[in-house]
């Protein structure tokens, strides 16, 4: 934690996912926090230091701000504008259907404090924007005597609060040397180089790190493809190519696709930012293509299972239990799951779904980011074992530890068939063959 000296007093703008870290994690830091949110039930449900979303020691975090009197949470940004040196923006930036990023909550929330601001704070973009977005935000702003800097985000849901506390680096965009050291100091006491450079340069670093990061995953879930053609295995395969230091063994791991809040975002709004520009980005467009196709598989797989003989894949009168919901463990988030993804694909086949995740507990109609139509169609279940009862196959999409030790001999006299794919490869293959399983991972012999 800071001392005192060096405390700063903060406004955060929007009590979301990032909003909500970063609010709570600067208090931890030392600083006097202010976060401000639209959302009235929201800001007194915070105020009372109940976290409405999953993820580790955040609430914790919460409680020790509120309670030491370094955090607080209001309605009105307005009002507490002027009493602080440093206003960061974290509002939603969602994709629009035709690939732009939608900027108007971003823009609205800036025109609304920005003329609140006592002369010399700094304005700081937390949200991830398109490249180029601080020139509209300095237009909105018209406010020559505030400073502008881009601070992307780099949280990984699950793990946030140690991923602020402990990142791999800090990026400052500002035009303003200055700034950028002011807004740069603010993360005393936290070790990671800090890198400092113009805005539109870390706004194109948050693009980029997500962008390369799906292409990896991509890449991961081709060559499991290609180890499924030629009889390899995908594991040894993995395990020898990321002892090369050059590669690295992160994010080595074959899925049923990335999703989320984040990448299937980012790597759209690239895309469209790059095609603005005059640049044919076609690599990105194949890592997008490759995890669609590797979602289709997923789906494809289940099919191949239940009925090997049909090679139609239609699923008529089958059932399917999904075992998660999350777009990845540690999170009871939704949005962009490849779950959901593949539930779609196995509903558009003919299958009845059942699902059971430890972190959805009731049911998917009005969560966000969840389809209302397929909302409806997925039978959520209160344990594992009611979802597999009766079930034609299992299939594992979210990577929970609970899935690894379920007790599969009891899951086997369960369902209609044993019956597993595995799209994690969390299982052990050969204990699924034990347990009398007809098991089909990714890659994998």
């Amino acid at each position: 934690m800071t001392d005192s000296s060096a405390q700063r007093r903060i406004l955060v703008v929007g009590a979301g996912y990032v909003g909500l870290t970063t609010a709570a994690c600067f208090a931890h830091l030392g600083h006097d926090v202010i976060c401000a949110d639209i959302d009235r039930a929201k800001v007194a449900s915070l105020s009372a230091g109940v976290v409405p979303i999953r993820e580790n020691d955040l609430d914790v975090l919460v409680a020790e701000g509120i309670a030491g009197r370094r955090l607080r949470f209001v309605i009105s940004a307005e009002a507490v504008a002027p009493s602080c040196e440093f206003a960061f923006l974290c509002v939603p930036t969602p994709l629009r259907p035709d690939g732009e990023t939608e900027l108007s909550y971003l823009l609205s929330a800036i025109g609304s404090v920005a003329p609140h601001l006592a002369p010399g704070s700094v304005v700081v973009t937390k949200s991830t924007v398109p490249v180029g977005t601080a020139g509209k935000i300095e237009a909105a702003m018209g406010r020559p005597d505030v400073a502008l800097a881009s601070n992307p985000e780099f949280l990984r849901e699950g793990s946030a609060v140690h991923d602020f506390l402990h990142p791999d680096r800090i990026v400052v965009g500002a035009d303003d040397p200055a700034a950028a050291q002011r807004v740069a100091a603010l993360y005393t006491g936290v070790e990671a180089p800090v890198h400092i450079t113009d805005p539109t340069s870390a706004e194109t670093v948050k693009y980029a790190a997500n962008a390369f990061l799906a292409a990896k995953v991509s890449f991961v879930n081709a060559i499991a493809a290609v180890c499924e053609a030629v009889g390899a295995d995908v594991d040894a395969v993995l395990t020898g190519v990321g002892t090369d230091h050059r590669i690295g063994s992160a994010y080595l791991q074959p899925g049923p696709g990335w999703g989320g809040s984040c990448l299937p975002k980012d790597t759209r709004a690239l895309l469209s930012v790059s095609s603005d520009a005059g640049y044919v980005f076609e690599l990105l467009e194949g890592v997008i293509r490759v995890n669609e196709q590797q979602l289709d598989r997923v789906a494809a797989k289940a099919a191949r299972i239940i009925s090997p003989e049909s090679g139609d894949g239609r699923l008529d009168g089958r059932t399917v239990a999904l075992l998660g919901l999350t777009f990845k463990a540690g999170t009871d988030d939704m949005r962009g799951s490849p779950a959901m993804l593949v539930a779609e694909r196995l509903h558009a086949a003919g299958a009845r779904i059942t699902a059971y995740d430890p972190a959805v507990r009731d049911e998917l109609t009005g969560r966000p980011g969840v389809d209302a139509d397929l909302a409806s169609v997925i039978e959520v279940q209160p344990s594992p074992f009611d979802a597999l009862r009766g079930a034609d196959a299992a299939v594992v999409v979210t990577e929970w530890a609970e899935f690894a030790d379920l007790d599969w001999e009891r899951a086997a006299t369960e369902m209609a068939a044993p019956r597993v794919v595995d799209a994690r490869n969390l299982l052990d293959p050969q204990r699924m063959r034990a347990a009398g399983f007809a098991y089909d991972g990714l890659g994998r012999r």
